[in-house]
């Protein structure tokens, strides 16, 4: 791999609109037809390593007895992950959740209600459409479909159980050490 093409990547990984458009999917997708919300950040970033790490999902797939070609991943995919995600107290986590959210929020995409202690995140009518022109893009064909598997299969699931269901299925990540990155 040439320089001028690892300099692209890291360049990339630190745009935010690329993570912001993936959370825009998965939010519609977990959203359906009533607009519900993600309860929590900690359960949107554990659906969020699935959706970034497809070989994750497919795992994830295998371990609740579904169909793992549900993850649709394309063979550059399992040796290539673009989005590096890392060991926290709670699981897979990214430090930029907080950012983009708020970013999202200013461009009035999304809302947020605090609930006690749990975030509510929550499309707006302008986020729902936004993301309905992103489906749209071939190049975002394979996230918005793995965004709707993500949300059948796993977003009834608490924040808490889907923590622990991803030490379950994924028991290195509760060997590394936090901060660490998550190369799975």
């Amino acid at each position: 791999m040439s320089l001028k093409m690892i300099r692209a990547a890291a360049c990339l990984e630190l745009m935010d609109e690329p993570h912001e458009a993936r959370l825009l999917l998965l939010l519609f997708a977990a959203a359906k037809k009533t607009n519900r919300p993600i309860d929590g950040l900690t359960k949107l970033a554990k659906l969020d390593f699935l959706l970034r790490y497809p070989n994750c999902l497919e795992r994830a797939l295998l371990a609740t007895k579904k169909d793992p070609d549900k993850a649709k991943i394309q063979p550059y995919e399992r040796a290539n992950i673009e989005t590096k995600m890392i060991r926290f107290r709670y699981g897979p986590w990214d430090h930029r959740y907080r950012r983009w959210i708020a970013l999202l929020i200013a461009r009035g995409l999304v809302q947020t209600a605090i609930e006690g202690r749990t975030v509510r995140v929550r499309l707006t009518e302008r986020g729902r459409s936004v993301a309905d022109s992103i489906v749209e893009h071939a190049e975002y064909s394979d996230i918005a479909e793995r965004s709707r598997t993500i949300a059948k299969e796993f977003s009834h699931m608490s924040g808490t159980r889907l923590k622990e269901f991803i030490y379950e299925v994924f028991p290195e990540l509760a060997d590394m050490r936090w901060g660490e990155e998550i190369v799975l």
